[in-house]
């Protein structure tokens, strides 16, 4: 981290946010979307995606082309999803993966809105008693006791066979064919493979997959992954118990055991993932909604609470008083999750009690414009290694979907057989007697990653999410204030320069000015540049008044948003 107070490490404009689409009277509207796109076009950036038929929005080109062409098929949004989510487990491996866990809400067009839980579970041995022994203090995100048993691919095949209206066979294809027969490799991963060429070398099981010839992958690069092929072929023929059950899965409890994890095949055998009711909160009169508890999408709704008691909207606010408001709520939003959020299974929580007017009321009160609260210092680990994409069909069916190996590359521990990297998402366990989020057997950890659904007047209108590990709660609150409150479309919002309070400092991406940074260091932030862009954004508007669409992908990924 480079320290604040220096000049800015590359020019940066002193108006951030975009480029704000003017009206007469100088207020930010977002009711009919009939400003958005306006742009000027002699500065770099991206348009917002616009289509009517159907839309997707992920981080990775070839896998919104993936989702694309099943819409273009006649496939749903789950079918899209699904293939779009494979896709990039294969062409983006150290940000996601069959070896992980994912969160989806489906907002049918004609139907109840459903989350999924599909994060996976410990051992039935993983008795904190049997750690305490050990002499363990805390799970090491490269330990074999990190990896909980994979849930995506459950979730996968129950969201397809309640939902899809394609064959796993068709879904998988684009996936599949990636695989066995190679794809390039794209900027952003290339960049991201390399820092993370380490946690696949620490195990060595993985490195002629990953590191042929010992290096990386350079941009460009054509690589293949047959295991992973043969893997989702069995899956798209036999369905879960492909992955669960059978020889694969003895080959992944198998490497695993050897490393000294306590999962077994009946942990695998035993998976499953959960339908769940969303749990939302008002925001500038539209409903967020995010999953529940094992997941952080409280403390989004929390974020969003805290920041409506401010005026948000007003034009005399400075981007550092946004700032700064936006990490006081974070840090208050942040302390309260680390406190009490776990499996709800073992720990229930009360949301209700959360958001209510009275608890929210207080946090606000704490907060002031001039001053920073005391830093925060968190034990959770620190991750950014996450997809997210949404669709939406020409029916009207929004999914908001995320997948994750929690770490790059996970574990680092590779089946090589079934062609599987594991998670590590059992590194959020603590090792300590009366924690909400304590390890015990068949227990979900805390999760990070979290998909979002904006809905307006009881009807959904944006799945949406922003990746980046903790920053996630961060950045929904702020991509929503930069829609709601400042009236950027999609794009704009997702572009704007970005901020996150965390254990202690205020990291600040680069395009921030060096003015703001100051004034933020002068009310008691302890204020660092960041030396990589925070979290990577995907998001699809619905004006159902104009039977129009409006996505957008993040430009600090490789990805875009493509209408049918």
């Amino acid at each position: 981290m480079r320290e604040a107070g220096l000049p800015s490490p590359r020019p940066a404009r002193e108006s951030v946010g975009g480029n704000k689409a003017p009206r007469s009277d100088g207020a930010a509207e977002v009711e009919t979307s009939m400003s958005w796109g306006n742009r000027d076009f002699m500065v770099p950036g991206r348009p917002v995606a616009v289509g009517d038929r159907g839309m997707a929005a992920t981080s990775h080109p070839a896998s919104t082309l993936a989702a694309v062409d099943i819409l273009r098929a006649g496939g749903n949004a789950i079918d899209a999803a699904i293939a779009a989510v494979a896709v990039q487990a294969v062409v983006d491996p150290h940000m996601t993966g069959i070896g992980g866990d994912c969160f989806a809400i489906y907002a049918p067009a004609n139907g109840k809105m459903v989350a999924i839980n599909g994060s996976g579970r410990s051992a039935a041995k993983a008795e904190l008693g049997w750690f305490l022994g050990q002499g363990m203090t805390s799970i090491a995100a490269d330990s074999p006791h990190a990896v909980t048993v994979p849930g995506a691919i459950d979730a996968w095949c129950r969201l397809v066979a309640d939902h899809g209206s394609k064959s796993l066979e068709e879904i998988f294809s684009a996936a599949i064919r990636a695989a066995e027969e190679g794809f390039v490799v794209t900027p952003r991963v290339a960049l991201d493979w390399a820092k993370a060429r380490g946690r696949i070398e620490k195990h060595g099981l993985g490195n002629a997959v990953y590191l042929p010839g010992g290096n990386p992958p350079a941009v460009g690069d054509k690589m293949v992954h047959p295991a992973l092929g043969n893997m989702l072929r069995r899956i798209a023929r036999e369905g879960r118990s492909a992955f669960y059950e059978g020889e694969l899965a003895e080959d992944m409890v198998g490497v695993l055991r050897a490393a000294g994890s306590l999962i077994g095949l009946d942990d695998f055998a035993a998976s499953k993932p959960d339908y769940v009711d969303p749990i939302g909160a008002d925001y500038r009169g539209h409903r967020l909604w995010e999953c529940p508890p094992n997941g952080q999408g409280i403390a989004a709704l929390l974020i969003a609470r805290i920041l409506e008691g401010f005026d948000m909207k007003d034009e005399k606010l400075s981007e550092a008083d946004r700032i700064h408001l936006l990490a006081e709520a974070s840090k208050a939003a942040y302390r309260q999750r680390d406190a009490l959020v776990a499996d709800p299974a073992v720990s229930p929580f009360d949301t209700d009690a959360f958001l209510s007017d009275p608890f929210v009321g207080r946090i606000r009160k704490e907060i002031s414009l001039e001053k920073a609260a005391k830093p925060e210092a968190f034990d959770m680990p620190l991750h950014k290694d996450t997809i997210y994409l949404c669709v939406v069909d020409g029916q009207g069916n929004m999914v908001s979907f995320i997948n994750s190996l929690f770490s790059a590359f996970g574990s680092g521990i590779y089946a090589s057989k079934a062609g599987v990297m594991l998670q590590n998402r059992g590194s959020g366990f603590r090792l300590i007697e009366g924690h909400p989020n304590a390890i015990a057997p068949r227990k979900r950890p805390f999760h990070t990653i979290i998909p979002g659904m904006l809905a307006k007047d009881g009807k959904p209108i944006m799945p949406f999410g922003v990746m980046g590990g903790q920053y996630q709660s961060t950045g929904h609150a702020h991509f929503l204030s930069g829609i709601l409150d400042r009236g950027f479309d999609p794009q704009q919002a997702s572009d704007a320069p970005r901020s996150f309070a965390y254990d202690g400092k205020l990291s600040l991406e680069t395009t921030i000015p060096a003015s703001v940074a100051a004034d933020l260091k002068a009310r008691g932030h302890d204020v660092v540049w960041s030396e990589e862009p925070l979290g990577g954004c995907q998001a699809i508007w619905v004006d159902h008044k104009r039977g129009v669409m409006f996505g957008a992908s993040d430009h600090r990924k490789d990805g875009f948003a493509l209408a049918v």
